[in-house]
């Protein structure tokens, strides 16, 4: 878990996970129904936890929609693709049709094609180049950037930013996202002359990384590139900077899980840290802020990336539902498909051909304990843009 349990009560009766039905404690038969598959227990539980409390806020603020309340479930997929599927089958069985979340790749790839199956939407925030990719299809849409927009934000302006720094080392997760990462990474590191002098894999159960830092150590790189993500990539941080990697090697952390990363690490573990990110509450742009304001009106915190990847990806949905005058899966995947709105990331658009959401990546900077200006200035943003594979490299063919 990466929140403290005190702070996590604060958030109080957004924070108790379950159905919710507005007007009618019983779900009636005309209520529109979504779920929000996460995982809520396991190593990714708090990134489940704030996704759930995101798409809470939304569909509450809301409130009905075509004239029907909306009701919502919150679906434990344990971050097991397996899990997930059944669950969603459950879910469809009782009515469910439309689903926000998926916070790993491999549960979202799965449950994508469920979603097609039974006819559904399902809009996520994982990673893998594949979910619009090879692997698309017409009921699967995705709001963040993908492995190779996240690479090409991350390790593009920090190759730039430190000419000297020719040789770098990766820890990788051994699976769909890591294994995106990586390659992307090989990629940039081949066309700008950087000596890749090693990388670890784990699974994604590990907890300790000890001896992937000591074999890191050991290539004497000048980066260390962190492809994990959630409680492990923060544990991997914490150790290498109490192993003092950070007076001989710059860190990147290529996906930060957000503003509770940041809360559970502290400001001196991040401080000179560099991190890649979806979301970041201190984004300029016109939406944000306005979010940012309810979510402090409404919970008194700053949102998080779980909590803000829920909301918008519900929020799409919703307005989708809207545009399209119906609970059609099909005519709100139609409205859905190249639709330009105000996000929280600037003016975002929905690609018909892959369904990814065209969106800014960030790269971060952390800061000294005295140098923020409030409680939640953890980092500032270096620099962002938008990089996505055009549409005929994709090899994503929606029929």
């Amino acid at each position: 878990m990466m929140v403290n349990r005190r702070d996590f009560l604060k958030l109080s009766a957004l924070a108790a996970p379950g159905t919710l039905a507005f007007g009618n404690v019983f779900a009636q038969a005309d209520a529109i129904q979504f779920g929000c598959p996460v995982p809520m227990s396991g190593a990714f539980a708090a990134n489940g936890k704030y996704a759930d409390i995101g798409m809470k806020l939304v569909l509450q603020k809301y409130g009905k929609v075509l004239g029907k309340n909306l009701t919502y479930t919150t679906i434990d997929t344990e971050g097991k693709p397996a899990t997930a599927v059944r669950k969603m089958q459950e879910a469809v069985e009782k009515g469910t049709h439309f689903f926000a979340g998926g916070i790993l790749s491999s549960e979202s790839l799965a449950m994508g094609k469920e979603a097609e199956k039974t006819k559904s939407v399902f809009i996520t925030t994982a990673g893998a180049d594949e979910i619009t990719g090879s692997e698309c299809n017409a009921a699967t849409f995705r709001w963040s950037v993908p492995t190779f927009g996240a690479i090409a934000q991350t390790v593009r302006p920090l190759i730039e930013k430190l000419p000297k720094a020719k040789r770098w080392y990766t820890i990788t997760p051994q699976y769909v996202f890591g294994e995106g990462l990586l390659s992307a990474a090989k990629d940039v590191f081949k066309e700008k002359g950087i000596e890749h002098v090693g990388n670890s894999y784990h699974s994604l159960a590990e907890k300790e990384f000890s001896g992937y830092l000591t074999n890191a150590m050991a290539a004497k790189p000048d980066v260390l590139l962190l492809l994990n993500f959630g409680s492990q990539a923060s544990d991997t941080l914490r150790q290498a900077v109490s192993f003092g990697m950070k007076n001989n090697m710059t860190i990147l952390m290529a996906w930060a899980s957000g503003l509770e990363q940041f809360e559970a690490l502290g400001a001196d573990i991040c401080d000179n840290v560099y991190f890649g990110a979806q979301y970041w509450h201190a984004i300029d742009s016109p939406f944000n802020k306005e979010f940012v304001s309810f979510v402090n009106s409404s919970l008194k915190i700053d949102p998080n990336y779980s909590l803000a990847g829920s909301y918008i990806c519900t929020k799409i949905v919703l307005d989708a539902i809207v545009k399209a005058n119906s609970i059609d899966p099909k005519a709100v995947i139609a409205a859905m498909e190249g639709v330009k709105y105000e996000g929280l990331t600037g003016t975002e658009e929905i690609r018909k051909g892959d369904h990814q959401v065209i969106k800014n990546y960030y790269l971060l900077k952390g800061k000294s304990k005295s140098k923020m200006r409030n409680k939640n200035d953890y980092a500032d943003i270096v620099s962002f843009g938008k990089s996505f594979l055009p549409l005929d490299k994709t090899m994503c063919k929606i029929a």
